[in-house]
């Protein structure tokens, strides 16, 4: 739920937004300009398999009126672990039962603690009290850092471990979308004006002559295409043909 009052000091309107690029983060984006925050993004190039989430995210960032976007250099590539981070093939065609069976190789290890670790540090250098964070985990694709319960656990911790939080100005974590559904998420942004376009949520993409399009069988097209046809919305995406 979005917490807002307008005759709160700018300090605490003041709102750094995690962006990836994808259509869930570029939601959340909108749904803190919607609740009159002036909008940090902040992107990371981590050493994922592309930078195509990266355009769309500065992108995004400029559909939807941020003040500022970073992105971030932070190279998990020398962990690897993942199939988004090392050569490890990303999973195709797989049914809801498998995707929702066990944590899949695109998990990225402590990836979301991270990000929002350092969301925190620089929430606290621009004197932002909240961090927008776009996680869902009712599509659920695996992910134990999508979890309501790890985001609360984040905001405890970094009311503990922050000048901020030593001073009683603790950071907010707002997690809006965690209980919607993709067909909610889509519904929502789309009221809101969210070009969809723009978006990438692609595992695997490829590039076909100038154009990059989705391959629509990795686990997130997957999540992607069937949230919009539960939301009655034509998705803009260019996937594959198969």
């Amino acid at each position: 739920m979005i917490r807002m009052d307008m005759h709160e000091p700018t300090s605490i309107r003041r709102t750094v937004v995690l962006l990836s690029g994808g259509l869930d983060s570029a939601t959340c984006l909108a749904l803190a300009r919607q609740a009159a925050r002036e909008c940090h993004t902040l992107a990371f190039d981590y050493g994922q398999r592309h930078k195509h989430e990266l355009l769309a995210a500065a992108k995004v960032a400029q559909a939807l009126g941020a003040a500022s976007h970073r992105t971030m250099q932070l190279d998990m590539r020398t962990i690897g672990g993942s199939a988004l981070t090392a050569d490890i093939d990303v999973p195709k065609d797989r049914s809801h039962e498998a995707m929702s069976a066990d944590i899949p190789v695109t998990y990225v290890p402590a990836r979301n603690l991270i990000f929002l670790s350092i969301a925190t540090a620089l929430a606290e250098v621009l004197g932002a009290r909240e961090v927008y964070l776009g996680v869902n985990a009712v599509d659920y694709s695996g992910y134990p850092d999508c979890r309501p319960e790890f985001v609360a656990a984040f905001e405890r911790t970094a009311a503990i471990a922050t000048r901020a939080g030593v001073e009683h100005r603790p950071l907010r974590v707002v997690a809006p979308l965690v209980t919607m559904t993709k067909a909610d998420i889509i519904r929502t942004g789309a009221a809101l004006g969210v070009d969809y376009s723009l978006t990438h949520s692609c595992y695997d993409p490829v590039e076909v002559g100038a154009e990059v399009r989705a391959c629509g069988r990795c686990d997130s097209c997957q999540l992607r295409r069937e949230g919009f046809k539960a939301a009655g919305i034509a998705d803009p995406t260019r996937y594959v043909e198969r």
